[in-house]
């Protein structure tokens, strides 16, 4: 097994992988059906034939830059076990922090509180705040068919599809006229259109477009937040949206030209601003 961890790191890091044995290892122990801690235990067991071609072939998948998400199908987020593939943006851990100011609002707010998750993709957030907020009820929202498909099978696997209500649409045009919600939460497409093609080809090459592309300055969406936004929060409620580095002063002064409140800016684990909190 050292030595298939070993040969498959090097394959990797030649065809420039961050992070080569860890990727390696959370592969082999796909295959294996172990925990990845599992592999220390186990270092001088043979790899079965059929298992070390499974690996064999996700490895070399992996070396043309296809996202191991992908290859597994899976992804944790926020220790929920997700399905993922192309048809949605494999969550970032920074999204994590974003979901857990949410449910902690939410967790906040008396009686049975509303959400709406603007941009579902994969589900991940919204499934999140079921889960950690179990009065909750949300609504979310997406474009894409193929993203709401994956999200509503997310959302079974953890049992919360009743208290989530997925819409098909564009923003908040898909939805209820008259619909207030205690919270609007929202990881946006923020990257300027010229620049995705310069991001790492498992972003670039596999993630939809459409969750990537945020418009010339990369602030199209937050701009129909702050302009949209308003009818459709509660007088106490928040909006959370997720930014994009060194995005924090442009899309504050957009929601501030818009008459909301900005409370807060939190930075994430790696101290860049991230996460931007207003209040109407």
């Amino acid at each position: 097994m050292l030595e298939v961890i070993q040969r498959s790191s090097e394959f990797l890091e030649k065809k420039g992988v961050e992070s080569p044995r860890l990727q390696v290892e959370l592969l082999l122990a796909e295959a294996l059906g172990l925990q990845r801690m599992g592999l220390y235990l186990n270092f001088e067991r043979e790899v079965p034939p059929a298992e070390l071609k499974q690996v064999r072939d996700w490895v070399s998948r992996r070396g043309l830059r296809e996202p191991l998400q992908h290859i597994i199908g899976s992804t944790n987020f926020c220790g929920l076990e997700l399905e993922v593939n192309g048809g949605v943006l494999v969550p970032r851990p920074e999204t994590e922090q974003l979901a857990e100011r949410a449910w902690e609002f939410l967790n906040k707010t008396a009686g049975a509180p509303t959400a709406l998750d603007f941009g579902t993709g994969s589900g991940c957030i919204a499934i999140a705040l079921a889960v950690k907020s179990a009065s909750a009820r949300i609504v979310a929202v997406d474009i894409s068919a193929d993203a709401l498909a994956v999200a509503r099978k997310n959302a079974e696997r953890h049992g919360v599809q009743d208290r989530i209500e997925f819409v098909a649409g564009d923003g908040f045009g898909a939805l209820t006229v008259g619909s207030r919600f205690d919270l609007i939460v929202a990881n946006p497409p923020y990257i300027p259109s010229a620049e995705i093609a310069t991001l790492e080809p498992e972003v670039r090459d596999h993630d939809p477009r459409l969750a990537l592309d945020g418009g010339a300055d990369g602030l199209d969406f937050y701009r129909r937040l702050a302009g949209e936004g308003r009818g459709f929060l509660r007088p106490t409620g928040r909006m959370m949206v997720e930014l994009g580095d060194g995005q924090s002063g442009a899309v504050r002064e957009i929601f501030e030209e818009q008459k909301w409140i900005v409370g807060e800016v939190r930075a994430d684990y790696s101290g860049r601003p991230r996460i931007l909190i207003a209040r109407l």
